[in-house]
């Protein structure tokens, strides 16, 4: 396995570093985060400016290792995040690269790509808990369409979406894993229903969506019929194997300002202080090295990141969470001060051990497909 970077990808990293010291100033103030079709205008509008500069390809056909440095790169240099189009370009987007037909690809890459259109994600359901597989919402085949009832819910970003990756049940006499399906649904379609849900930070970015009967072309079937788990674990290894690599290198430029901070305020003084921030160096360092081998096999093997994001997915969880709590044993009483992000961060992290699939998930996925051990009854 081979880490490094060649002359090529290190000439596309100096050459995105120059454009991003020129592109950054010139950007808008950043709409309020309550202000969702602001920041969606917000979060558009930089897609398209990486577009008509020519770097919304890395979300595209280039390699895994040049979306890496991008991210990378775009990240240290505080360029907004992909904000109310993650979904799309980093999860529903790759997923029909992967397992579109060329129609397919043609007609919903291209507005990912642009910013022209958003996209949110239909999994989760208010019954089903963290065994997706046991998803209710019901969709049956009626000529050209299928006639999808049911609901999801923490549905990211619904209330500002065009489209929806969206998991139905077509076949309910299935085994559970086996009779799925993963459709692309329009969220202006009639029977369509969005509810915002807000959290504990005060945020809406999720919602509650109902489905009453919307009539979804089988056209925007991704995947065959009843094969819908196998397209979903395609979607899941990009979310769980390369969707948080911005945020990795987020989290380590904020154990470095911890770091100044503590030099600054005395806290530095503590050895044990210190030992557990050197610790959270070390673990993010790791971390970062276990993007780059995610990479490198996604590489390998065609561009579809493994069951090694599901290992990467569990420790960063974790480590986040420790994280946030060494900034809050460091910061002390200005960790609660409004007018600083830490807050929000902090109450970000606790739902990093359920997003994306809980830590209990990623623990059983370890366990059998990678370990070998028997599956739990």
């Amino acid at each position: 396995m081979d880490l490094a970077c060649t002359e090529e990808e290190e000439d596309f990293r100096a050459r995105l570093r120059q454009w991003l010291a020129e592109a950054l100033p010139t950007l808008p103030p950043k709409p309020a985060a309550t202000d969702w079709p602001g920041r969606r205008a917000y979060d558009t509008a930089w897609q398209r400016m990486l577009h008509d500069a020519g770097y919304a390809g890395v979300h595209g056909d280039a390699s895994p290792t040049l979306r890496l440095i991008f991210l990378e790169e775009t990240e240290r240099a505080g360029a907004p995040y992909v904000g109310a189009n993650f979904v799309g370009l980093l999860h529903a987007g790759p997923t029909i690269a992967a397992e579109g037909t060329a129609e397919q690809r043609r007609r919903w890459l291209p507005p990912i790509l642009r910013g022209d259109e958003i996209w949110c994600q239909g999994f989760s359901e208010p019954d089903a808990g963290s065994d997706l597989a046991a998803l209710r919402t019901r969709a049956v085949r009626d000529g050209d369409a299928y006639v999808v009832s049911g609901a999801k819910i923490w549905t990211s970003h619904a209330e500002v979406a065009d489209w929806c990756e969206l998991l139905v049940r077509t076949d309910p006499g299935a085994p559970k894993h086996r009779g799925i399906t993963w459709l692309a649904m329009p969220m202006d379609a009639p029977g369509v229903t969005v509810r915002p849900l807000r959290t504990l930070a005060g945020s809406t970015e999720f919602a509650e969506v109902f489905l009453d009967e919307v009539r979804v072309p089988v056209a925007n079937r991704v995947g065959e019929e009843n094969d819908g788990w196998r397209v979903t674990m395609v979607t899941l290894s990009f979310e769980r194997g390369t969707a948080f690599v911005g945020e990795v290198v987020a989290c380590r430029r904020v154990l470095g300002a911890l770091a100044r901070a503590a030099r600054g305020n005395g806290r530095w003084d503590d050895a044990v202080l210190r030992r557990r921030l050197g610790r959270l160096n070390a673990e993010f360092g790791a971390l970062w090295r276990l993007i780059q081998w995610n990479v490198s096999e996604a590489q390998a093997t065609g561009g579809t990141p493994g069951v090694g994001g599901s290992v990467f997915k569990l420790r960063y969880s974790h480590a986040r969470q420790e994280l946030y709590d060494a900034a809050a044993e460091v910061l002390g009483a200005g960790a609660l001060d409004a007018d600083r992000t830490w807050v929000a961060d902090r109450l970000s992290a606790l739902s990093y051990t359920i997003a994306a699939g809980t830590s209990q998930i990623q623990q059983n996925i370890v366990a059998e497909r990678i370990l070998g051990l028997p599956k739990g009854r």
